[in-house]
């Protein structure tokens, strides 16, 4: 996955980090390309790519009650297709990383909770407790649950890579829930309980 940065001074003295493979999530920054909407099938049901000409900046995968802001109608730009052409080759079995650039907002705390999601391996899972003591925050369970499940990009952001200590689903908060996070694992061939 590929992020993008946000401007950490004023625009004329502002960078933006050159966007790697491996590059982790950071803070949104203002665009000014127009919003971008597509919604796409899979296994796991629809789901909807928002983001710009430079980003996705939320997936959802479709609820029991649809999604959240409701029917539109698709607005693709060339990286939610990007985007749409890379889940198809994961869900295929054909990719096992993103490369699509993503751009997040969220605390300080979240977006380093969601570099630890995205430096996690296709095949393999992290603990709460892991993620917690990447972050120097080791006791802070219920934060780091908080933190996954507030996830604006799952898939892309791999938050379904998490597990209790003891192997056990916990819950999930993206599509149906549970039975989302278990056919994500099973495809990836992770253990679980």
């Amino acid at each position: 996955m590929t992020s993008t940065t946000a401007p950490a001074a004023p625009p004329a003295a502002a960078s933006t980090a050159a966007p790697t493979a491996s590059a982790a999530p950071t803070s949104a920054s203002p665009s000014s390309s127009p919003a971008g909407r597509l919604v796409v099938d899979s296994p796991l049901g629809r789901i909807l790519l928002i983001g710009d000409d430079e980003a996705v900046t939320r997936l959802e995968i479709e609820t029991a009650d649809g999604f959240s802001d409701g029917e539109g109608p698709d607005a693709p730009t060339p990286v939610l297709e990007r985007a749409a052409a890379q889940l198809a080759e994961y869900f295929a079995g054909d990719r096992r990383e993103f490369d699509v650039p993503v751009r997040l907002g969220g605390t300080a705390f979240q977006r380093a909770i969601w570099a630890e999601l995205d430096a996690i391996p296709f095949g393999t899972v992290r603990s709460y407790g892991e993620l917690g003591r990447a972050t120097g925050r080791a006791t802070a369970g219920r934060a780091v649950g908080g933190a996954v499940g507030a996830n604006p990009v799952p898939l892309l952001v791999p938050c379904h890579r998490v597990l209790a200590g003891d192997q056990r689903i916990t819950g999930y908060s993206a599509g149906l829930g549970v039975p989302t996070k278990v056919w994500l694992l099973d495809h990836e061939g992770i253990a679980h309980r």
